[in-house]
């Protein structure tokens, strides 16, 4: 059974059509402390402790049309020392299974890598993290992991001598390839990363919603934010 936030997801991707009526549902969340606000097209999914009540969120307007990425739902939801990651945009591809070709970059487990700061930002949100990279010293890394909803995720980062040569949209493809063929691969990329959104669309990703995960903290009494 997936998580209900892997169904939003996956039938923004590929059906079959959903309502689009603002809608938005409550869910348990698919990882221990970790949480998240998810939306597609008309419709929401958050997930969030359980003294933060559908009355508050509703009092502050959180709704399928895209109220529920409202600032002062995620600043509710995380607490007055939460963290709150950036708004991203979900992108989903199907994995390819290996493949032949001569030219893409050989991926090896890089577990020097480890303190990346794109595989620190993995660990605390993602279970089973793999971490790659290219032979060498070169900087570059990919992370694949179980992530958003339970479903696989990959991050990648091209180094910096690396960038402006295609290397992006190269790990994207070669991400794919490390997934069963059909199976989704997800990737979340804040919109104002140009570079990294037009690798992923190059290597055959489609844009499906969007995402803010969240680690709670502490609230005041019932849920409400201090004025």
């Amino acid at each position: 059974m997936t998580h209900p936030v892997a169904d939003l997801l996956l039938t923004a991707w590929r059906g079959p059509r959903q309502p689009v009526d603002g809608s938005w549902t409550r869910a348990e969340p698919w990882r221990d402390g970790v949480h998240g606000v998810v939306a597609v097209t008309g419709r929401a999914v958050v997930t969030g402790p359980a003294d933060v009540t559908d009355a508050h969120l509703e009092a502050l307007g959180v709704d399928g049309w895209g109220h529920a990425h409202d600032p002062r739902v995620m600043a509710l939801l995380a607490g007055d020392d939460g963290w709150v990651d950036v708004l991203d945009a979900v992108l989903v591809a199907a994995g390819t299974g290996p493949t032949h070709d001569p030219l893409a970059p050989v991926l090896v487990p890089r577990p020097d890598l480890l303190d990346h700061p794109r595989v620190r930002h993995a660990l605390p949100i993602r279970d089973d993290v793999r971490v790659l990279g290219l032979d060498g010293d070169d900087d570059t890394v990919l992370t694949i992991a179980t992530g958003l909803g339970g479903l696989t995720e990959m991050s990648f980062e091209v180094a910096p001598g690396r960038r402006g040569q295609g290397l992006g949209t190269a790990l994207a493809r070669a991400a794919r390839s490390l997934v069963d063929p059909g199976a989704p691969l997800l990737a979340c990329v804040s919109p104002a990363n140009v570079p990294s959104l037009r690798a992923l669309l190059g290597a055959g990703f489609d844009p499906v919603g969007s995402v803010q995960v969240y680690r709670p903290g502490t609230r005041p009494e019932n849920g409400v934010q201090r004025r």
